[in-house]
């Protein structure tokens, strides 16, 4: 068959893969001047390696990321170094990144401790995620973790990243985190763009074609049941069309879709993200890679990741590479403010992570905006979601909805782009 997939992003990259070693044509179509999708990156000329323009890392239980490196010929790029992930608790960071930083934590006691473990296990083995999405995770684990854990390690997190949704999010979601992520953090030689590059340009030898900087305006479907996408300059008919945007922009792009599920793609709400990036002459923290922040402390921001106690300063002319990253909803005034703006607003914060910084540290900042960028999971949320075939005929969409339970990252954009390709050409 002949396929259109809208998205050089990993799950279009991925979709296009299991499409060409099917047989069939395909032609991608991406709106930016680099595949990537939430995953691409950027360099500073003096940078050896890339940085991604959202914080990205992968755990050792990711498989099919990794199986999908591997079988493009790149394993010998993909390495877990050493890393530190903490929380920030009553003014001090404590590293919360193993089982023994974990139960010896020192802002929980011990029945808090045994507790928080027990829970941990069953979350660890239990593969029954269904029971667990018609309760929330906010009173979920406030009557099995208790009132203190909860305070003190899920709360910050679940405020930070949903905002106003915190108390409405299921537990499914909060499983899926605790069931199959690994301690260990993998990353890719050259930054994440590397990979990018490594992908299409496998993809486009086997016979893709790939058209960078070519936004679809609009699909259509024609009579003799084929579908044609419009771009600015052309028109493409195909037997198939793959859509890996979001639900927003699939619904503009196909205003002919039945109204019923036109309006159950507007019910899908979603955070956006946006994450200014600092490079400064010296290290921010003492090692610490990924640090919690409680928004009711008064950040500004959610996330502070120091890259550069991940990977080596070394591959960034020795500049220390800082990550201000938030989720907010897409009214935020965070999206309509400018770079200096924010760095304004986060600069005064930066001081409680090294009481020696000041401005005169900052040589460089990057600011990233995206409006959709973490689903929102409620209640018996499996129920919400569409299928993978539109009820337009020929025409699929798989986006970060669709990984439900999971949640959204390049492993499962790999997974859901190989899925709804077998899907598409009546191979699942």
């Amino acid at each position: 068959m002949k396929i259109g997939i809208i998205g050089a992003g990993v799950a279009g990259l991925s979709a296009a893969l299991e499409l060409i070693q099917r047989g069939h044509e395909v032609t991608v179509f991406e709106a930016r001047n680099q595949p990537g999708g939430l995953a691409a990156g950027f360099k500073a000329p003096h940078w050896s390696w890339t940085v991604e323009n959202f914080y990205h890392h992968w755990f050792e239980t990711d498989y099919d990321m990794i199986n999908l490196i591997r079988e493009i010929g790149q394993e010998d790029n993909l390495f877990f170094p050493t890393s530190t992930t903490s929380l920030y608790v009553d003014g001090q960071i404590y590293p919360f990144g193993t089982p023994l930083q974990m139960l010896t934590f020192p802002k929980l006691n011990l029945l808090s401790i045994i507790r928080f473990g027990l829970v941990g296990v069953y979350l660890k083995l239990t593969k029954n995620w269904k029971q667990l999405e018609n309760v929330t995770t906010h009173d979920w684990l406030l009557k099995w973790m208790g009132k203190r854990t909860y305070r003190v390690l899920w709360e910050p997190l679940l405020m930070g990243k949903f905002g106003k949704y915190y108390k409405d999010v299921n537990m499914a979601w909060m499983w899926a985190r605790v069931h199959k992520r690994s301690f260990k953090l993998g990353y890719f030689k050259g930054g994440f763009h590397a990979l990018n590059m490594a992908l299409y340009n496998y993809v486009e030898e086997h016979g893709a074609i790939i058209m960078l900087n070519t936004p679809v305006q609009q699909i259509i479907s024609n009579d003799d049941k084929t579908l044609t996408i419009n771009t600015q300059t052309d028109s493409h008919e195909f037997d198939r069309i793959i859509s890996t945007t979001s639900p927003g922009l699939l619904a503009k792009l196909t205003p002919n879709l039945p109204e019923d599920y036109l309006s159950q793609l507007k019910k899908l709400k979603s955070m956006g993200a946006v994450v200014l990036i600092l490079s400064l002459k010296h290290a921010l923290t003492n090692k610490h890679y990924w640090i919690n922040l409680p928004k009711a402390d008064g950040f500004p921001f959610l996330i502070l990741a120091e890259h550069t106690n991940f990977i080596n300063p070394k591959h960034y002319g020795g500049d220390h590479i800082v990550y201000c990253g938030d989720y907010l909803e897409a009214d935020h005034p965070y999206f309509e403010m400018t770079k200096e703006e924010l760095y304004a607003k986060f600069l005064p914060f930066l001081s409680k992570f090294n009481s020696d910084f000041n401005e005169s540290w900052l040589k460089d900042s990057w600011l990233f905006k995206e409006l959709y960028a973490q689903p929102v999971p409620f209640v018996n949320h499996s129920q919400n979601i569409p299928p993978l075939k539109t009820p337009m005929e020929g025409l699929f969409w798989a986006s970060m909805s669709h990984v439900y339970p999971w949640d959204r990252g390049t492993n499962y954009a790999v997974e859901i782009g190989r899925r709804v390709a077998r899907e598409a050409v009546n191979e699942i």
